[in-house]
């Protein structure tokens, strides 16, 4: 009998920083500090060929992020290169969302709307998913480490909330939302491996559609989120992948390689 448990499968994304495709270290975004800022990749590619990279492979369902602002028309162009297959994500609100839907994105993904003074709003929560429906949202619950524990990072992970990551909490959001998206945010862009610590809890704590980033820097790292996650969990590359400037992973190493 063949095996048709679910398997862990390659996500891509489009970070947009300053209206150009990057890669940067993710802890080193900083408003205060923009000197700080490390960036791994330009592109000279407009998001738009990404986009159209992806669809060449039918890779649905990955994120184009906006990191803070001038990302705008960067971000149409990507959602208009394949309407409806990619989710946005970066200053998504209640009032804003349906303009990105109609636009041509999959789904919106919120964060740091939810968390007014980096305090969770149930209130807001149900807002959104209101405005949306909930199967067109995702809550981006993007996290930093504190001791043994992972609590959500907002404003492009600068801000610690009082959210800490458990079963519990994702249990709740999951009650509003379609899908989370999860950037460990210490290993962001540092290609020196996955938090696999997270994504073993995500495993046994999701119930719902997830896809984990941060750190990955292998082809054999996606197998590695299936075993971790019981095929719970996706995974998407970034600075390790070669599209992306890096010399770890090959995109059509990915492509071939899908797990199936």
């Amino acid at each position: 009998m063949a095996d048709c448990k679910r398997r862990s499968r390659f996500k891509p994304c489009i970070d947009l920083h300053d209206g150009k495709v990057k890669q940067i270290v993710g802890s080193t975004l900083s408003d205060d500090d923009p000197g700080a800022l490390r960036t791994n990749f330009v592109a000279s590619q407009s998001a738009g060929d990404f986009t159209c990279l992806y669809k060449e492979y039918d890779l649905q369902g990955g994120h184009v992020i906006k990191l803070g602002p001038g990302n705008e028309d960067a971000a149409r162009e990507a959602l208009a290169a394949w309407q409806g297959a990619l989710q946005i994500g970066g200053g998504i609100t209640a009032a804003n969302a349906q303009e990105w839907l109609d636009a041509g994105a999959s789904k919106v993904i919120v964060t740091s709307f939810l968390f007014p003074g980096a305090k969770f709003s149930r209130e807001r929560l149900g807002a959104i998913s209101r405005a949306v429906g909930r199967d067109r949202l995702v809550v981006d619950v993007s996290c930093r480490r504190r001791g043994g524990k992972w609590f959500v990072a907002m404003n492009k992970w600068q801000d610690i909330t009082d959210m800490e990551v458990s079963k519990e909490s994702l249990d709740m959001l999951s009650e509003h939302c379609s899908e989370f998206l999860i950037h460990a945010a210490d290993v962001e862009g540092l290609c020196q491996g996955i938090d696999g610590e997270l994504v073993r809890k995500l495993g046994e704590w999701v119930t719902i559609p997830t896809t984990y980033a941060g750190g990955a820097k292998h082809v054999s790292d996606l197998a590695l989120v299936d075993s971790l996650s019981s095929g719970k969990v996706d995974l998407t590359y970034g600075s390790s992948l070669d599209i992306f400037g890096g010399s770890l992973v090959k995109f059509q190493d990915l492509v071939d390689g899908r797990l199936e």
